[in-house]
C-alpha cells in the first residue's frame, strides 16, 4: 500500500471535517420577545456543534394564524442554505404554539426533534383572566389574545403531535400576582400541567420562572440532552411512551446525558 504524504494526509482530513454536515436547531422566541431573548442559547447551541437559527419575528403584530406560516419557513430556508440537517427545533413559549399550528397542514423535510420550554400546550389561565383588562390586548397584540385555555383558543384547536417532542416547564415564580391565577407548580405565566400535549415523548421540570428558561445553563444542558439522545435526565425527568419514539432504547438519569457537549 502506497504512504500517503503529510501533504496529503492533512488535505484529506481537512475535506473529511469540512464536508460533514452539522444539525441545524431553529429558535423560536416567545411573544413580546425578540431573537436577543434566545441569544445565549443559540450559542450553547453552536459551541455544541450545531447551526443555531435564531429567528426574529414581529410576535405582538399578527395572529397565530399569521405568524406562523411567516416565521417558520424563513427560518427553514436558512437550515437549507447552510445546508445543515436534520431540522431539530428549540422553542420558548408561544414560539412552540407557532410551530405546532404550521405542522398542522404543512410538513418539514428532514424534521428532527422539538424541545418547548414553558409552552402553553393548553393555554394559560394567565391570558383568561387578563385579556379583557384594559392595555392587554395592546401591549400583547393578536396572538396574545389567542393562548388562553378556552375551546375557542388557539392552543385548544390544536391536535396530539406526532414528531419527537420534549418539554421542558418551570416550577418557579417571580410574580406572584399571575400565578394566583394557575394551579402550582407554575412559572409565573403557565403551569406545569398545561405545558403537556398528547403524543410528547418527555417532560423536566427546572426551578425556573418563565422569563429565564432560555438562559440558564442547566436548562441548556437538558436541551442539548434531549436533541442528541430523546431523553432529559436527573430526577425531575420524565419519559413518556410516544409514537415518535416506539423504536428508540430507554435510559434513566445521568446517564441520558452525553457529558461531552460542552456546555
Amino acid at each position: 500500500m502506497r504512504k500517503l504524504l503529510p501533504g496529503m494526509l492533512i488535505l484529506l482530513l481537512f475535506f473529511s471535517f469540512n464536508t460533514h454536515a452539522k444539525e441545524c436547531v431553529v429558535l423560536l422566541h416567545g411573544l413580546a420577545r425578540t431573537a436577543g431573548a434566545m441569544e445565549k442559547m443559540a450559542k450553547a447551541l453552536n459551541e455544541a456543534g450545531y447551526v443555531a437559527v435564531n429567528i426574529d419575528y414581529p410576535s405582538r403584530d399578527y395572529a397565530i394564524e399569521i405568524l406562523a406560516p411567516m416565521v417558520v419557513p424563513a427560518a427553514l430556508g436558512q437550515c437549507v442554505e447552510q445546508k445543515a440537517t436534520p431540522i431539530h427545533f428549540v422553542t420558548h413559549s408561544m414560539g412552540g404554539i407557532l410551530l405546532r399550528y404550521y405542522l398542522q397542514d404543512q410538513t418539514i423535510a428532514n424534521l428532527g426533534r422539538v424541545v418547548m420550554m414553558g409552552p402553553p400546550n393548553q393555554g394559560s389561565q394567565v391570558v383568561d383572566k387578563l385579556k379583557s383588562v384594559p392595555g392587554f390586548a395592546a401591549f400583547n397584540g393578536p396572538a396574545g389574545l389567542q393562548l388562553g385555555t378556552g375551546d375557542e383558543d388557539i392552543p385548544k384547536k390544536l391536535g396530539a403531535v406526532n414528531f419527537e417532542l420534549g418539554v421542558i416547564a418551570g416550577t418557579r415564580s417571580i410574580n406572584w400576582i399571575l400565578s394566583r391565577y394557575l394551579p402550582n407548580p407554575d412559572d409565573g405565566k403557565v403551569s406545569v400541567e398545561n405545558t403537556r400535549v398528547d403524543g410528547m415523548c418527555a417532560l423536566v421540570t427546572v426551578p425556573v420562572t418563565h422569563p429565564y428558561l432560555m438562559k440558564r445553563k442547566k436548562v441548556f444542558k437538558q436541551v442539548v440532552s434531549f436533541l442528541e439522545n430523546g431523553t432529559f435526565f436527573g430526577e425531575a425527568a420524565q419519559q413518556i411512551d410516544c409514537a415518535a419514539q416506539k423504536h428508540l432504547p430507554m435510559c434513566e438519569g445521568e446517564n441520558c446525558y452525553s457529558s461531552t457537549s460542552g456546555l
